[in-house]
């Protein structure tokens, strides 16, 4: 049974429809019919379990952008924005609805953006009932009353049971992501991971709001219930963004994507796509206990086929085993998913080589800088083939969806630093007292009682020194952390080994950063570390 239904018909996407179509079902709904597909169990505490074969991340090598005349000149195509011609979309496009018309189909129609002025309405249409589940978890689901003029103004075909053919498609393998701004339309093939999906939006919107003068963000977003100040929490997948932003102290707006207005921060999504493996109740309750609720999903996590038991622990089919769940069966979240300007940015990195200091405060040059470096370690099986971290640079903490140069993005970022009087705050939540292997992983509740620190005002008066090689200012002393691992330098067992890999690390910093030389000012250029 349909759940309301568009006007707007698969006809208007160029689908002549064989099988059935079913629209904007509910969750109980596509648990049935995700149970009745066979590729889809349920587990003990009823929440839903999927397994996407090979492709247990993102595959950015298969990932395109139709290079014409409305993109040709904006995307930054130095910057691993892959290019596809109009000709090979089309081509491609043909293929993929007359897939989608043989089989039967779920129509999900969602919001993207809780801002009303900024907002999208995206149309996820595929051929899997899971998937569909993974659309209305992580999007904003309209009221009944709006879905019958839903006029989608992008729209996803999801097709991961068709596999393309590289040698006559144009694609580098059988799994594909093609964007084409033009004609509004995201094709998605090849590939069951249902992280494609809510990243290809992001790197939408990523293209749209600039002109609207909205910077987006790969970044959660939370505020404090009583003045409503608000924080922001950059990272790459795995460095803490949401672990971070979801306390019982703080309201959360969004744990991912979201975009700062001149007046206020609104969040992109409806749902959270947190990583799950080694989750505790202990450390993450909140987190921990959707992993056992009706209308999670739960990618790539081992189950008991008997007892329908989670083994949250096991990593046999990949580290990056997520689960995707509503926004509202969180018990502190935000009702509107906006927010005022933000007054603190924290840019979270996993430094690899451990000499990173756990916390430093920014200037807006510097925060620039750092923010277009956009540092951090690649943890295992966010991308297929890392199996360790890996030291690596994606600029403005989010590369594979920024279709823009970085400096458009990292001047929006200064802009609004400026203009609100934001603090901006560099934290390492990687590695301290040697690098990966020998030394440890910062503690997680040592980042938290920094985090907090921060947040209460409790740094505005401590003294702090400047990091002689980062030049970061690093405080003396945080309430509730040990004041030596402030210092990475003292935690190390040889200093001088911690000298030279901050030196090797401060080095790839500058060559890194000698391709946006010329797209910044000098004040910017200057900021950055110091070999």
């Amino acid at each position: 049974m349909d759940h309301g239904k568009s006007e707007f018909g698969l006809d208007i996407h160029g689908i002549s429809h064989e099988g059935s179509s079913f629209w904007n079902l509910d969750v109980k709904a596509l648990y049935k019919s995700a149970l009745a597909q066979g590729n889809a169990v349920l587990a003990h505490g009823d929440s839903l379990v999927v397994t996407t074969g090979k492709y247990t991340g993102r595959s950015p090598k298969d990932k395109f952008i139709v290079c014409d005349e409305t993109t040709k000149d904006v995307v930054w195509w130095q910057g691993g924005n892959q290019s596809f011609s109009p000709e090979q979309f089309d081509s491609l496009h043909d293929k993929v609805l007359a897939y989608l018309g043989s089989q039967d189909l779920f129509i999900q129609d969602c919001f993207v953006g809780a801002d009303s002025e900024y907002r999208l309405k995206l149309r996820v249409i595929t051929h899997s009932a899971w998937h569909s589940l993974f659309a209305r978890n992580m999007f904003i689901i309209p009221e009944v009353n709006q879905l019958a003029s839903h006029n989608p103004d992008f729209t996803v075909l999801h097709c991961p049971g068709f596999k393309a053919d590289p040698t006559v498609d144009s694609t580098n393998s059988e799994a594909f992501i093609v964007i084409n701004f033009n004609k509004k339309i995201v094709m998605i093939g090849g590939t069951e991971y249902a992280g494609e999906i809510k990243k290809s939006i992001f790197t939408v919107m990523n293209y749209i709001l600039p002109e609207k003068d909205v910077f987006p963000m790969h970044c959660a977003a939370n505020g404090e219930p009583k003045n409503g100040d608000v924080a922001l929490f950059f990272g790459l997948s795995g460095t803490g963004k949401t672990t971070l932003s979801v306390t019982n102290d703080r309201i959360l707006i969004g744990d991912d994507e979201h975009g700062w207005t001149p007046d206020s921060v609104f969040n992109f999504e409806g749902g959270c796509y947190a990583k799950v493996i080694r989750l505790s109740a202990e450390a993450e309750p909140e987190i921990f206990e959707r992993t056992r609720s009706f209308g999670t999903v739960l990618e790539n996590v081992v189950m008991d086929s008997s007892t329908g038991i989670l083994d949250l622990d096991d990593d046999s089919i990949t580290e990056n085993t997520r689960g995707s769940y509503p926004l509202s069966s969180l018990s502190n979240v935000s009702s509107t998913g906006c927010g005022k300007q933000p007054n603190y940015i924290f840019f979270l990195t996993a430094d690899a080589f451990g000499v990173l200091p756990p916390l430093a405060q920014l200037t807006i040059n510097q925060a620039m800088y750092y923010f277009i470096s956009g540092y951090t370690a690649k943890l295992a099986g966010t991308e297929r083939g890392v199996i360790q971290p890996e030291a690596t640079f994606s600029t403005c903490f989010g590369a594979p969806f920024m279709p823009r140069h970085p400096s458009t993005y990292a001047a929006l970022l200064g802009q609004r630093m400026l203009n609100d009087n934001v603090q901006a705050w560099l934290v390492n939540t990687g590695w301290s007292g040697g690098p990966y292997g020998i030394g440890e992983r910062v503690k997680i509740a040592h980042t938290r009682a920094m985090i907090r620190a921060v947040l209460s005002g409790s740094m505005d008066s401590v003294p702090t020194v400047e990091d002689p090689i980062f030049r970061v200012d690093v405080p003396v002393s945080c309430p509730d952390v040990p004041d030596s691992i402030l210092r990475p330098r003292d935690t190390w067992p040889n200093p001088d080994g911690y000298d030279e890999q901050a030196k090797l690390l401060a080095r790839m910093f500058q060559d890194n950063f000698s391709s946006f030389a010329d797209q910044v000012s000098l004040e910017v250029l200057n900021s950055g570390p110091q070999s």
